[in-house]
């Protein structure tokens, strides 16, 4: 028979009733309670409900312990009170408290859960020439910011997005699953969850390097046209416009980019490279305020310091372009460096303007 549920404190009854069945049958139910269980579970879809509504609250229960170590302030749990104890005549107390402390638990994991913004916020940051900034995001990434860098943040609730719109930034993503982080430049999208790279709007191209954990880096414009490779691809591999592929630390990638306007976009394919420690140290030397240059060539060094300061340096001679230059230099001392390549011998230096340098080869 029905187990009887007798006047009680308890709002529903039917529920009453499902913790009573579901106490016997934690000690045990012979042949006939267990069919006599299953005609009144089936009897009424309230009644299914019910005993469904208790199981998956003590199966959170029991898998709390798991993470309540992470919760602050520490949670206790009461200990279901069985059969024999102090509330033997109402079988049902054990698995109705452990449903309550079940609810506890699920109401405290809301509060103390990490606030996210219901709607998007959006926020745009911006250094001049020889400008540097640090940012630490709404999420706790931290984005830094090269000279004569843009971009644009925006975080919701279900993703973080960052659009460089000029420059170079080195993010240190602060890991969330729930939130995928991703940062678009020139129709190149690098996507992340918990990992630190840089990324470079260069001269037609756009430049991924990881420098910890991994990356997925997608060329948008026809990113459904080439599936990924496995990770791990090897060094010198390249791909049409259009390729996908999963970057590791220390693995650079360079895809053409011809949405950047402000140089001719390399040919039309993406590179795939290992990079040194030491070259890593040199690309993200703009973080110490110096540039590392090795082997270089000039015209390179010339971007990368004009990028830096207010006076622009321009090469009146082709021919000079690749000259190799290696050194270390303050990323504002663009008159130092300039004297240095006059003290060389081989270049002269014509000035324009106060703010404009031209670089000629002497005959």
């Amino acid at each position: 028979m029905t187990p009887a549920s007798g006047p009680e404190d308890h709002d529903d009854p039917v529920e009453e009733v499902a913790a009573n069945w579901l106490t016997l049958r934690s000690e045990g139910l012979s042949s006939s309670q267990r069919r006599e269980f299953e005609r009144w579970r089936q009897a009424d879809p309230r009644h299914a409900a019910a005993v469904a509504r208790l199981e998956a609250a003590c199966d959170l229960l029991e898998k709390m312990p798991r993470v309540r170590a992470d919760l602050q302030p520490v949670i206790t749990f009461p200990a279901p009170v069985r059969p024999t104890d102090r509330n033997a005549g109402r079988p049902g107390r054990s698995w109705r408290n452990a449903a309550a402390a079940a609810a506890a638990v699920i109401i405290t994991l809301v509060a103390l859960r990490p606030w996210r913004p219901i709607s998007p916020t959006s926020q745009s940051h911006a250094t001049s020439a020889g400008g540097y900034e640090r940012v630490v995001l709404g999420d706790g990434s931290v984005v830094e910011l090269n000279a004569s860098t843009e971009v644009r943040v925006v975080l919701a609730a279900d993703e973080r997005r960052v659009s460089l719109l000029s420059g170079e930034a080195h993010f240190t993503v602060k890991p969330d699953p729930g939130r995928v982080f991703v940062v678009e430049a020139a129709g190149v999208s690098v996507r992340a969850v918990g990992t630190a790279f840089n990324v470079l709007l260069g001269s037609g191209a756009v430049e991924v390097l990881v420098t910890e954990g991994k990356v997925a880096v997608v060329d948008r414009p026809a990113a459904t046209t080439s599936p990924p490779p496995p990770a791990g691809s090897s060094p010198g591999e390249s791909a049409q416009r259009g390729f996908s592929a999963f970057l590791e630390a220390h693995e650079r990638a360079r895809i053409p980019a011809p949405m950047v306007a402000d140089a001719a976009p390399a040919k039309g394919t993406a590179v795939i490279e290992k990079v040194t420690p030491e070259a890593v140290r040199r690309a993200l030397s703009w973080q110490e305020r110096r540039l590392v240059f090795a082997e270089t060539p000039l015209r390179d060094v010339a971007t990368e310091f004009n990028r830096r300061n207010r006076i622009q340096i321009l090469l009146g001679d082709d021919r000079i372009g690749t000259r190799p230059v290696g050194g270390a230099f303050a990323a504002d001392n663009v008159e130092g460096f300039l004297r240095l390549l006059e003290s060389s011998g081989r270049i002269a230096l014509e000035r324009r303007d106060e703010n404009t340098v031209v670089l000629r080869a002497k005959d």
